[in-house]
């Protein structure tokens, strides 16, 4: 299936890859978290940690809890789509691997780690910043937007006239 060979790559990749710079970011900014600069004051390296969700949401106390269901609910429905996704739809696939593999970093990270899913890339200029995120909450946001892109199209191409 030409699917697989988009879906699985993509997400491991990205898994791997937000694993990774989580651990080497904790690693190196544990003690001084900062912000340090990497291009000006446009982009910045800060250690921080989430208990709740993107743009800081919260479900109080049972955030770590609550968010992985929904993240375990999530990877359910994606991987229920994945399987339903015409094998040559690879557009498709690697849109559903981005969601997925961000949504299995950040379960992974609140799993390991009651302190929270660690979050440090950080974007603006002065003190207009956009939330800290991470290579997952990346992979989420792109693959979400590529993903409502391509259902758009495979709807709009089903309505035109044969």
């Amino acid at each position: 299936m030409r699917k697989s060979r988009w879906f699985w790559p993509v997400a491991a990749t990205l898994v791997l890859a937000d694993c990774s710079t989580k651990e080497l970011v904790v690693f190196e900014l544990t003690g001084n978290p900062g912000p340090h600069t990497v291009i000006g004051d446009w982009i910045r390296v800060t250690l921080a940690y989430n208990t709740g969700a993107g743009m800081n949401l919260s479900l109080g106390a049972g955030s770590r809890i609550g968010f992985s269901i929904i993240a375990v609910a999530a990877l359910g429905l994606l991987f229920h789509l994945y399987r339903r996704t015409d094998p040559g739809a690879t557009l498709r696939a690697g849109a559903l691997a981005l969601v997925a593999g961000g949504a299995l970093g950040n379960l992974l990270d609140r799993l390991r780690s009651s302190r929270g899913v660690v979050d440090f890339i950080d974007i603006g200029v002065g003190n207009a910043r956009f939330w800290t995120f991470n290579l997952a909450d990346l992979g989420v946001t792109i693959g979400a937007v590529l993903l409502a892109i391509v259902l758009w199209r495979e709807d709009g191409s089903s309505r035109e006239p044969a």
